[in-house]
């Protein structure tokens, strides 16, 4: 490794790994084989804490993302809801996030919904739950009272409402979701890694 490459990893590792603790405190991934720190705070902090695109939220969020409710929001981690294009989040039911769980562009997570009489009030408070080590395809939405177990993935443009059993892939079938076992566990012991 180069002089230059080193000093450039050495102040990706300090600096601005410091910088990203600071301004997003429950910010929790690799330190290295994920985003390097310098490229989290280009990414995301001129819109988020500048210009003020979800300022409050406490983890990177994207500009063209909406979280509703994060405090409401109980978060693993490598989980950073909000981080890609075009999510939408309403975590006003409460909403539990696993470790290391993935959120495509465009998905929609409701937990909970007006009432059906009187589209004024909130509806009975629902929830969602989604467990360790889930990937949610793109397009995807996530109706309250939704529980995930762990070691799902869900494809793309699916519409999840009920419980979805752990060791899973769901998929879209003709005028429903199918629902298929895997054969083995997850391989990435996630727990092995050092955190930011």
């Amino acid at each position: 490794m180069s002089i230059l490459k080193r000093f450039a990893f050495l102040l990706d590792q300090t600096l601005f790994r410091w910088l990203v603790k600071l301004f997003y405190p429950r910010y929790r991934r690799p330190r290295i084989g994920y985003m390097k720190h310098y490229r989290v705070l280009w990414q995301y902090f001129f819109m988020q804490k500048i210009i003020g695109f979800n300022r409050m939220v406490p983890w990177p969020v994207d500009f063209r993302s909406k979280i509703r409710g994060w405090r409401f929001i109980n978060k693993g981690i490598m989980c950073d809801p909000g981080d890609n294009i075009g999510i939408y989040i309403n975590a006003y039911g409460g909403l539990k996030l696993g470790d290391n769980v993935g959120i495509s562009p465009n998905t929609v997570i409701v937990t909970t919904n007006h009432d059906k009489y009187d589209h004024r009030k909130t509806g009975p408070v629902k929830g969602v739950e989604i467990g360790n080590n889930v990937w949610i395809g793109a397009n995807c939405v996530i109706l309250p009272g939704t529980k995930i177990g762990d070691e799902v993935t869900i494809g793309a443009g699916c519409v999840i409402s009920g419980e979805i059993p752990s060791l899973t892939t769901v998929v879209r079938g003709d005028n429903h979701i199918k629902i298929i076992p895997k054969n083995k566990g997850y391989e990435w012991d996630i727990y092995s890694e050092k955190l930011t």
